[in-house]
């Protein structure tokens, strides 16, 4: 029997029973569809994190207080104990180092914003002129915060867009009066819109001078200091530049934990890069379940059509030939089962990134592969068993059945 031959006849084998063939068609779509979605859905999340981290800038380094002891950084190294807390004063003593350019102290707190009767829960972030340029912020109206001593507590602000729109609506907010907590405070600018970005939305918050911070929360500690270093070669250097000035100020201690973008970056990378195999190893257990389900029915096919082999044999084809055909079509089934999960995945992708916008849920070209590559081995390695049984029917045996 050619190939054409063999094609031909696991084509109409297929299409002879189509509530079967739709039956085996659909379950492998469905493993193949599962495990594209999962996929997107876990290199989306990476890809998401990569590039929060990548606004950053490549020469930025964190400084948070607290000595983390383990043997890399992690998401827990974003909490650590310290016996001594970050100062304004130790935020100024990093510019000292020469391959530090710039520095933003951050201190973060809730608080209530009214203006015109109206009011709403703001986060209210405390930091310096120099922000903007660490963080690439823009501003959409005004100015930012003014370049001045880090410990003079100025009552302005520069308030986020979602912040501008529900006290303002469509009218100018800058020169006007809020009241934050039990402060007041002139709007001075009003940042562009941006949205989510390290876990905090920017649109919706409050940006003061950081000693009016530390004024209104009653507290002269300080959450995080952000430092640019000169250039990303200067990075090691700055990094231990910042270690010995904390440490000199902080009487030896070295209570401080660095985290850079590269180091983030690789953790999160790996755990979420992880993450996406794990998920789609689980999925591809459902196109092992598929390929149970082809062997069964294949077992099946060759039960009912027993005569059918016993005459092909009569006619003079060899084992190999009804081997070969009823491998075939089990590749048919499982190609088109794959091809219509590939489909099904690539539309469920698509609705998590109509779900989701901030996530950039588009499958990878190796989940694709995969998915579609391990259903047809999935369904020629389950298709071998009724192939081999097809195959050693005797004919005379298999006419009689008839």
């Amino acid at each position: 029997m050619r190939a054409a031959d063999t094609l031909r006849f696991a084509t109409r084998a297929a299409t002879g029973n189509p509530l079967r063939t739709v039956l085996m068609v659909l379950a492998m779509a469905i493993g193949v569809a599962a495990v594209v979605v999962l996929t997107a859905l876990g290199d989306g999340a990476r890809r998401y994190v990569v590039g929060e981290f990548g606004a950053l800038g490549s020469n930025l380094v964190i400084v948070l207080p607290g000595r983390s002891e383990t043997g890399g950084i992690n998401p827990g190294s974003l909490v650590t104990s310290t016996p001594r807390d970050l100062t304004v004063e130790d935020a100024e003593a990093l510019l000292r180092s020469p391959r530090v350019t710039r520095i933003a102290p951050l201190l973060v707190g809730n608080s209530e914003i009214s203006a015109g009767g109206r009011l709403r829960e703001v986060v209210v972030v405390g930091t310096s002129s120099d922000m903007t340029a660490v963080r690439r912020l823009d501003l959409a109206a005004g100015r930012f915060l003014p370049r001045e001593d880090l410990r003079r507590a100025t009552n302005v602000a520069v308030i986020g867009a979602t912040i501008q729109r529900e006290l303002f609506g469509a009218e100018p907010a800058v020169g006007r009066l809020v009241r934050l907590g039990d402060r007041r405070f002139r709007v001075i600018g009003v940042m562009a819109a941006s949205g989510q970005g390290l876990g905090m939305n920017t649109d919706e918050q409050v940006i003061i001078p950081v000693a009016s911070a530390l004024a209104m929360f009653d507290t002269n500690t300080l959450f995080r200091i952000l430092v640019e270093a000169r250039d990303r070669s200067a990075l090691e250097a700055a990094k231990a530049d910042i270690t010995d000035i904390i440490r000199n100020r902080h009487a030896g201690e070295e209570d401080i934990t660095l985290l850079t973008q590269d180091a983030v970056l690789e953790t999160f990378d790996r755990i979420l890069g992880t993450l996406t195999m794990a998920v789609a190893g689980i999925a591809a257990i459902s196109l092992a379940v598929a390929g149970i389900l082809v062997m069964n029915v294949m077992l099946v096919s060759v039960t009912q059509r027993t005569a059918e082999i016993g005459l092909l044999k009569a006619l003079g084809a060899e084992p190999r030939t009804i081997r070969n055909a009823f491998l075939t079509e089990a590749s048919l089934l499982s190609l088109a089962g794959g091809l219509a999960g590939v489909a099904l995945g690539q539309g469920g992708a698509a609705l998590l990134r109509l779900a989701w916008p901030v996530l950039p849920s588009w499958p990878p070209d190796w989940a694709v592969a995969a998915g579609l590559g391990t259903a047809l081995a999935t369904g020629i390695l389950f298709g071998v068993q009724p192939a081999r049984r097809a195959a050693r029917l005797d004919p005379v045996q298999a006419l009689a059945k008839r």
